[in-house]
């Protein structure tokens, strides 16, 4: 029997399997669960007291696995945030918050000693102050951690066929149906072609700088996409396309990630001032705050859902943090904070940024202390993450055990 006869062929049957799916990944790990459970990261956040920030696009999701290498149309490749799905017009400290929970759940699962994550703590809110300066020195090379060295190093290494691979498992112009792909209802690939045969998503399958912005595209495969964590359940669709004259190889292929923006789970300071579309909101914090990938991203509408849609490309990667070593960790906070710091102080006149320093405690090389208020948060949210785990845990365990 074919691995795709075993797959669910209808929205409906999709949910149950996508929920236990949800439920294992959360359960792997303290830090999957902090990457899975945003809603209950607020929920927790609330009534604490932390600085008031300028109104500005922030990421509103960021832990470690949404910091990364990222293409730009050109092919250049810069470390920034990756992910936007929770993005919204708020409070910047909510990043340094959520950066920090990650940072610290890492350390723990690395049995590094509870100095090191103060240590760490005070390194990320010094890295995150010289980004805000747009400080060049604060991302130096010889300053990077050894996980963005590698990362940096496979990315400019990485052609379509490593894409293929990792994707789709094969070189071939097909989307091979089975544990990660799942096929499409008629009516659902209906509204893929018609999708992909408008001017705005022509534009972003030629938007690369090899390509003709003239030429056709044509849909050569599309299947749903069992991918992510928190995001599973959501509609998530993957569709190969064909740019102009495919005989030219690879490089006239791409495949494209089609995802359901809904609503946030992040406090919005500014309501008014956002898009009312979940995905132009998407797309629009994207572009503010990670330029390489919003520039390739676009909004539009399928099966009456907003949804955004990005080529993937074979240099946009996560750093992966197994394990941390104490000097490893002191890199790691002081670096991933500075590119933080970078695409929030790039949305701020040097007047903000000088007062959003002095608000959330920025000290001299010389004091180098992280700001209690940053420290208590981050005690307060580890505590009741791992609660939070590991009830999930025995939940998930008597799911397994019932079913």
């Amino acid at each position: 029997m074919p691995k795709h006869a075993r797959c669910p062929t209808q929205p409906e049957q999709r949910a149950a399997v996508l929920n236990r799916r949800r439920n294992l990944k959360m359960a792997a790990s303290a830090s999957a669960y902090v990457r899975g459970s945003t809603q209950h990261f607020y929920q927790c956040l609330d009534g604490q007291s932390i600085p008031a920030g300028p109104d500005i696009w922030i990421c509103g999701d960021c832990h470690l696995g949404n910091l990364g290498p990222v293409a730009n149309a050109d092919g250049d490749i810069d470390i920034q945030i990756r992910d936007f799905d929770q993005a919204v017009i708020g409070n910047p400290a909510y990043d340094l918050i959520r950066l920090g929970l990650s940072l610290a759940t890492a350390a723990r699962g690395s049995d590094l000693p509870g100095v090191t994550t103060a240590r760490m703590l005070e390194q990320m809110i010094e890295g995150y102050g010289a980004g805000l300066d747009g400080d060049a020195a604060a991302e130096k090379t010889n300053q990077r951690p050894q996980s963005v060295h590698v990362v940096m190093r496979k990315a400019a290494r990485r052609s379509w066929k490593h894409l293929a691979r990792e994707r789709i498992e094969n070189v071939k112009p097909t989307i091979p149906l089975g544990k990660s792909f799942w096929p499409l209802t008629g009516d659902e690939r209906a509204a893929v072609d018609k999708l992909f045969a408008t001017e705005r998503l022509r534009g972003l399958a030629t938007a690369l700088r090899h390509r003709d912005d003239d030429a056709d595209i044509e849909v050569l495969d599309a299947a749903y996409w069992m991918k992510g964590c928190s995001s599973l359940g959501r509609l998530r669709l993957a569709v190969l396309v064909g740019v102009g004259d495919q005989r030219a190889g690879n490089d006239n292929l791409c495949l494209m990630d089609i995802k359901e923006a809904v609503k946030s789970a992040v406090p919005c300071a500014s309501p008014a001032q956002a898009p009312k579309d979940h995905a132009e909101r998407v797309v629009t914090a994207a572009r503010s705050l990670s330029p390489h990938l919003g520039d390739r991203m676009v909004a539009a509408r399928l099966l009456g859902r907003p949804v955004f849609v990005r080529e993937l490309l074979p240099q946009d990667l996560k750093v992966e943090i197994d394990q941390l070593s104490r000097e490893e960790a002191m890199k790691a906070a002081r670096f991933l904070a500075s590119v933080v710091g970078r695409a929030h102080g790039g949305q701020m006149d040097a007047a903000a940024r000088r007062r959003w320093r002095r608000e959330i405690g920025c000290s001299t090389a010389e004091q180098l202390d992280a700001p209690s208020w940053l420290w208590s948060s981050v005690v307060s949210l580890v505590a009741s993450q791992e609660a939070a785990y590991l009830e999930h845990c025995r939940r998930y365990a008597m799911e397994e055990a019932a079913g």
